[in-house]
């Protein structure tokens, strides 16, 4: 049984700042952190020089790093830059399983039959990594996953660790509690006096169980070495991209269209035969000199054959927010699918779908016509102005997740509900006027100079219009720290003799009383 449990395990230190760095060409050396709401989720070797850690806030990090580079974490780009690693050691080693990007296992045996040792098997693995670019590869074997993984993290200075069979007890035994247990566990146990992983696996195994519950009973089995845990080879998932170089390069997008419509066709075919639909592609082009443009589509619905030539286009036109970034020939294109699923849960309802059909096929038909930004979907963001809540996102198009998740946050000074139902976008220069038609202005404590009697939907006054009843001001101050960039506005509502409600703004710019919208 220990034989079968030997296993070797392939850790890539820092993998993912590694992979966003290589993907943005940013220096090896630079101090790099990668965000995931507002928190570092992983730092560079130079950032943790300057005491940047994981778990900090950003504006900490910021100021213990004043030329930290801040990325971003995307765990989708995280897991599909790890796939071409993991491609590589199946050359070499079959039956990897994926622990996570950046950390694989592979059960021992096999190898160490072919190489003849541990050591040569994992000096080959290194070897295989060191072809693909990840230099600071470390391998660990010792039985059982866990206790592999901290063999590599701990290796020598051959970036190997290689732990003796039956003595992965002894060599976790001095390593800290909270590797293996959780936070609030791991809290508990130092209460009580128990700060190690040997401390912990000394305790009985029956008080464990009964006591701290079936996840502290296998950590426990962990800690003294009997890791059940044995390695399940990964299936490969079945390529579905599709690549058409063109020799010679093209330069025109009609030639480039009609080279890839074959393609586009095999693409969709392959997923169709396998049961599959597809609802994010992403797309690769690459020019004569060099130059790569890639980006991701999502589609509404899934995606068909002419969608996916559509989206090359788009890529290709490089119009409003789209930048091909290609000054050459086009020389290859390949496209990927992302995102993919069941054929069984895209199926129509019992009562068909007809009115939702005829909808998306008008509305991917009209954007086939005008381009990519030519139908836009509105979708609610955070700001204190109505405008800036508006977020327009082109068909089909995911709306940018920072913007969605700022629409929860707190916005001190924003319009409580219920909202107008028309706001412009360009806001409307108004007068408003006492009864002696003097402006009303607004003082420096924020009090109203002069009580509102007249409105004005024009700025000249023209179809003035008595004021019924009028609630305000109220102050919104931003950015009161940045001289530069600080605004002060007054809101006021009113509503006229004509029942119309208004919802007005006095910018601090000097601009007048302007109408943000109109209760409808």
């Amino acid at each position: 049984m220990r034989d079968l449990s030997r296993t070797i395990v392939v850790l890539c230190p820092d993998w993912p700042v590694h992979a966003a760095m290589r993907a943005d060409g940013i220096d090896a050396d630079a101090p790099v952190a990668l965000i995931e709401h507002g928190l570092v989720f992983a730092c560079s070797p130079a950032a943790r020089r300057d005491g940047v850690a994981r778990g900090l806030k950003l504006r900490e990090a910021q100021a213990r790093c004043t030329s930290l580079i801040t990325l971003l974490y995307d765990g989708v780009h995280d897991a599909r830059a790890f796939e071409p690693v993991l491609a590589g050691i199946e050359t070499i080693m079959p039956g990897v399983q994926l622990m996570r990007p950046g950390v694989c296992a592979v059960r021992a045996r096999g190898p160490v039959r072919y190489y003849g040792s541990e050591r040569a098997a994992a000096e080959a693995l290194l070897a295989c990594l060191g072809e693909q670019g990840v230099a600071d590869a470390r391998v660990g074997v010792a039985d059982g996953p866990f206790a592999a993984e901290q063999a590599a993290r701990r290796s020598d200075a051959e970036r190997i660790g290689i732990v003796v069979s039956g003595g992965s007890a002894a060599f976790l035994a001095p390593l800290p509690a909270g590797l293996l247990l959780d936070e609030r566990l791991g809290v508990l146990l130092r209460r009580l006096g128990v700060h190690t992983l040997g401390e912990f696996a000394a305790l009985p195994a029956v008080d464990v169980q009964r006591r701290f519950g079936a996840v502290a009973a296998h950590a426990h089995a962990i800690a003294g070495g009997y890791d059940g845990q044995v390695v399940v080879a990964r299936t490969p998932p079945k390529d579905f991209e599709v690549l058409v170089e063109f020799e010679p390069p093209l330069d025109r997008i009609d030639q480039v269209s009609f080279g890839f419509r074959a393609a586009a066709d095999r693409f969709i075919d392959a997923l169709t035969s396998a049961r599959l639909v597809c609802t994010g592609v992403r797309v690769e082009v690459r020019s004569e000199s060099g130059e790569l443009s890639e980006r991701s589509w999502l589609h509404p619905r899934w995606f068909t054959a002419a969608d996916v030539l559509d989206r090359v286009r788009w890529q290709l036109q490089g119009s409003g927010a789209i930048d091909s970034g290609l000054r050459s020939a086009v020389a290859a294109v390949r496209v990927t699918p992302e995102r993919v699923d069941s054929t069984g849960n895209h199926e129509e309802g019992l009562w068909g779908s007809g009115p939702d059909e005829r909808v998306h096929h008008g509305l991917t038909r009209v954007q086939s016509m005008l381009g990519h930004e030519g139908v836009l979907t509105a979708t609610i963001g955070g700001g204190r102005m109505l405008a800036e809540r508006q977020i327009l996102v082109p068909w089909g198009d995911a709306p940018p997740e920072e913007r969605v998740r700022s629409a929860a946050r707190p916005w001190p000074g924003s319009l409580p509900e219920l909202a107008p139902a028309t706001v412009f976008r360009e806001r409307h220069p108004v007068r408003l006027m006492t009864d002696a038609g003097v402006d009303v202005a607004v003082d420096d404590r924020g009090m109203l100079v002069g009580d509102p009697a007249a409105f004005s939907p024009a700025a000249r006054g023209a179809g003035v219009h008595r004021v019924q009843a009028w609630a305000g001001p109220w102050p919104v101050v931003e950015r009161w720290w940045d001289a530069a960039a600080s605004r002060r506005v007054h809101r006021l509502q009113l509503v006229d003799e004509h029942g119309d409600a208004w919802l007005l703004m006095l910018d601090g710019a000097g601009e007048g009383w302007q109408a943000e919208a109109r209760y409808d």
